[in-house]
């Protein structure tokens, strides 16, 4: 673990704070592509979910989400079949990256324009350079593995240096032994490889991206758990943990009133009458720890009940 302290120290100093465009569409285009996010954005358009949302987003079930999404007509959202480091959740906001296989005319002139820029390093290291706290790396290296290894053990650390997070490639990483000793980050990733990142050139930052089946977009909440990853467009993401939490809660209710004979499992599956609306209500007073809700609140919600 001293070794990681030592390379955080040293990784820390290599990745000030620079000047940087850090993409490769205008602002405007990024602001019209995400046009549904009417809250803050960073400088470069980026819609900018508040911290708090991202704490809220922590506790919710990834299949509760998914099923917002849905209902909603966002079809294309989750992606499975991943490898990673541990179980640790990932959770945030989408920096993404596309890299597509190198060809020397194109990578010389991406170098070029990086380096009047002020970035360093392979370009696999400039998303890095934006990250901030609550960021997720999101990156589409077309699925490659040998060869696609877009982060070993030093560029791990500085995501998590930077960002206090893990990543998702669509791709691969190397340095496994080392990832592992790293408390609380995580990879999502194709699979694991030895070999070192070559014949790939960065071609997208902060632009669309393909993760799979999914369609990321800059800001995107990020939801990384055991079952895969859901990608949740930024304006959705208040509707989608708010719901999300309401299922938690109604459904630790429907357990105690079944399980007390209360009430039947049809009573509570359905849209509830006002006399389940007040015991619900009533119930959750007597549990703090799951929050607060108004009856406004509380209809709001099981009007458009589609879960």
């Amino acid at each position: 673990m001293l070794r990681f302290a030592f390379i955080i120290a040293f990784v820390g100093s290599c990745y000030l704070p620079l000047k940087l465009q850090g993409q490769t569409i205008s602002k405007e285009e990024l602001v019209f592509l995400t046009s549904e996010w009417k809250g803050e954005r960073f400088a470069d358009g980026r819609p900018k979910l508040p911290d708090d949302l991202l704490e809220r987003a922590r506790h919710i079930n990834i299949d509760d989400a998914w099923t917002v999404l849905k209902n909603e007509g966002y079809t294309n959202q989750f992606e499975g079949d991943w490898k990673t480091v541990n179980n640790t959740p990932v959770v945030g906001r989408a920096v993404t990256a596309v890299f597509m296989p190198s060809r020397p005319d194109v990578e010389k002139n991406i170098k070029a324009k990086g380096s009047k820029e002020g970035r360093k390093g392979n370009t696999n290291s400039w998303p890095i350079e934006t990250l901030v706290k609550g960021d997720v790396y999101v990156a589409d290296a077309f699925g490659k593995v040998a060869g696609g290894t877009l982060m070993g053990s030093t560029l791990a650390t500085a995501i998590f240096s930077k960002s206090g997070n893990g990543v998702v490639f669509n791709g691969a990483c190397r340095d496994l032994g080392e990832i592992q000793e790293m408390n609380g980050f995580n990879a999502f990733v194709r699979d694991f490889h030895p070999s070192f990142l070559e014949e790939m050139v960065l071609t997208g930052l902060n632009t669309p991206a393909r993760i799979g089946h999914v369609m990321v977009l800059p800001g995107d909440l990020v939801l990384g758990v055991r079952e895969g990853v859901l990608f949740i467009p930024a304006h959705m993401a208040e509707q989608v943990i708010s719901t999300a939490e309401f299922v938690i809660r109604k459904d630790k209710f429907g357990f105690e009133m079944v399980r007390t004979g209360k009430y039947s499992t049809g009573q509570i599956d359905s849209q509830w009458t006002d006399e389940i609306k007040n015991a619900f209500l009533q119930w959750l007073q007597q549990h703090p720890e799951l929050g607060k809700m108004t009856r406004a609140e509380l209809d709001a919600l099981m009007s458009k009940r589609t879960w």
